[in-house]
């Protein structure tokens, strides 16, 4: 029977992450203020399913006085802390569950990154869960992808098909190992993902689609728009709206697309340009985890989701200081669908 990746919105095990330790991303008080962004996420997807963190060496005391007695905590070497990336993408064929390891070289290889640990916890996650891997010779994240679970996976040119990832593959190739990986058989790629996401702006990931656009369910993208004609990132999501609309997903459904503002702020303290965006959430059982950014338009995202996902409790968690290191909450998540 065929593998495929269900969508976020089917029924979860649990819910995986990865714990911040010492490193460049996260340093001093900002490493402090990290923990405690991702054990709000943690605790916000605790009200609705299962939860593990994996933390590094000698880090589970700290890690478990943050994050109370309801999460499970175990120890690994980690290089970084954005699970939805090096960790693995399960799969299932209905009976069984399985695990895709993707190839993990640092997010293209930056010069900030270290992934010595990280190229490996999508394995370790796989066993710690008891599942077969099915390994891919691909350079892929998870963040780099969105399936609506019949059959279309949300992709983009400058990760996939980027020379720091995947060198020598062309369009087909990339598309063919995905869709034999996840069981789609029909892709949509953008273009690019937002301006902060590229170098010189930080800890970017050159692209990845799950903070522009995303499926909220069969025929339906919630996408990214940046009302300030002032930011880079206003004419790329008008492009990306009126791309989107033009498309139709693998059933040959005309997309649907819910256009979501990016919040008010769009410069950070030192001038550079946000990327923040509502779309980087996590669905799980009975609820949704959005971004917030102490922002006006925190509410106005809070409403769409409600009626996107009705039946399912909003939670809001302040996404800044995860953003501040290169993600958001759907960076730090990576959900193990029920069987």
């Amino acid at each position: 029977m065929t593998f495929r990746m269900p969508p976020e919105w089917a029924p979860h095990e649990r819910t995986w992450m990865a714990w911040p330790g010492p490193n460049i991303t996260f340093t001093g008080d900002d490493l402090a203020a990290s923990r405690r962004a991702w054990a709000s996420v943690a605790q916000a997807v605790r009200r609705f399913e299962p939860v593990t963190m994996v933390v590094g060496p000698g880090q589970a005391e700290g890690a478990r006085a943050l994050l109370g007695p309801d999460i499970d905590v175990v120890e690994h070497e980690l290089d970084d802390a954005w699970m939805r990336d090096i960790g693995p993408t399960f799969v299932t064929n209905g009976e069984q569950l399985a695990a895709v390891d993707w190839v993990f070289n640092g997010w293209g290889g930056q010069e900030w990154a270290s992934w010595e640990h990280d190229s490996k916890i999508a394995r370790h996650v796989s066993d710690l869960a008891g599942v077969k891997v099915h390994s891919s010779p691909l350079v892929n994240e998870g963040g780099g992808l969105h399936v609506d679970g019949e059959g279309t996976v949300l992709l983009t040119e400058t990760v996939q098909l980027g020379p720091e990832r995947n060198p020598g593959w062309s369009k087909e190739e990339v598309e063919a190992e995905i869709h034999a990986q996840l069981g789609t058989t029909k892709a949509i790629w953008l273009k690019r993902g937002l301006t902060a996401d590229y170098p010189p702006h930080g800890y970017g990931t050159l692209g990845h689609v799950d903070i522009v656009a995303a499926f909220a369910g069969p025929g339906v993208i919630v996408a990214h728009t940046q009302p300030d004609p002032a930011h880079p990132d206003h004419e790329l999501c008008k492009a990306n709206v009126e791309f989107l609309k033009t498309q139709k997903d693998a059933k040959g459904r005309r997309i649907e697309v819910v256009e979501i503002a990016a919040p008010t702020v769009v410069r950070e303290e030192d001038g550079g340009w946000v990327d923040y965006s509502y779309i980087n959430h996590y669905v799980c059982n009975g609820g949704v985890v959005l971004c917030a950014f102490d922002d006006p338009r925190d509410e106005i995202a809070a409403g769409i989701f409600r009626r996107l996902y009705p039946g399912r409790t909003v939670t809001l968690v302040d996404a800044r200081t995860i953003f501040a290191g290169g993600g958001g909450i759907h960076c730090i998540t990576q959900q193990q669908p029920k069987v």
